[in-house]
């Protein structure tokens, strides 16, 4: 898987949304996506990143994309069932749902962590995902193969100093993955999760503000698995939690 070659055209005529789809991972998987065919809807709160995405899949001839800009620590219940009914009367479908959005706040000592910016990170990072997916699972349920990819973090499978908030919601990101898939086992739809590992992004350039980005893998060199898991090849992988890099 981590060494996948997608096949060309491998996602042609699927519908994919990915969230945080201006910047690092999001950003390349939409433009992964969009090169093997796929319509994808640009999901992020600032316009004019979104925008640059849109400019770069059309001026390589893709697809074009769709852009919706939202700020998910703002978002409500309303905004997500408005966005699968729009999504629902362009597309008639939805084959794939990558959840990137995601924020980090302040690391500090557990009993340092203010309310405020506990509360955010859960609502970006794991009240955001669930509205979303609860909104789109009946469109998504509709198609005979979808994949839903939730972003996880080693953080998320083993806690560490510091990291409290951001760690804590990666762990109910596992949870929320692991019982939707044993809850869709059924269904037409898959569900899984990929931690990217120690990435070139901004949220690890913020996290680790003294460390050598270039001696980190870009988006790009990484990016086998999030195709994977949207190909039909995947239909079969359900529940897992995948490291882009493992050690």
């Amino acid at each position: 898987m981590l060494d996948y070659t997608i096949k060309e055209n491998a996602l042609l005529n699927k519908v994919i949304l990915v969230t945080g789809a201006g910047d690092g991972i999001g950003r390349q998987a939409a433009i992964s996506y969009a090169e093997q065919g796929a319509s994808v809807i640009l999901l992020g709160k600032t316009v004019s990143k979104l925008e640059a995405v849109y400019d770069e899949i059309i001026n390589a001839g893709y697809p074009e994309p769709a852009i919706i800009p939202l700020d998910l620590k703002g978002a409500t219940e309303q905004h997500y069932i408005d966005m699968a009914t729009t999504i629902e009367q362009q597309y008639q479908r939805l084959d794939g749902l990558l959840h990137n959005a995601g924020i980090l706040t302040v690391l500090s000592p557990f009993e340092q962590i203010e309310q405020d910016s506990f509360d955010d990170v859960m609502q970006v990072n794991v009240k955001a995902p669930f509205l979303m997916t609860k909104a789109l699972l009946p469109l998504m349920k509709k198609t005979s193969n979808s994949s839903i990819v939730f972003t996880s973090s080693g953080v998320g499978k083993k806690g560490r100093a510091y990291w409290g908030s951001y760690a804590i919601s990666k762990f109910a990101t596992e949870g929320m993955m692991e019982t939707l898939s044993d809850e869709l086992e059924n269904t037409s739809v898959r569900v899984n999760a990929i931690n990217p590992g120690a990435t070139q992004t901004n949220m690890r350039a913020r996290a680790y503000p003294g460390e050598d980005a270039t001696l980190l893998k870009t988006p790009k060199q990484i990016i086998a698995p999030w195709l994977f898991l949207m190909a039909d090849e995947s239909a079969d992988v359900t529940g897992q939690s995948i490291d882009a890099q493992p050690k």
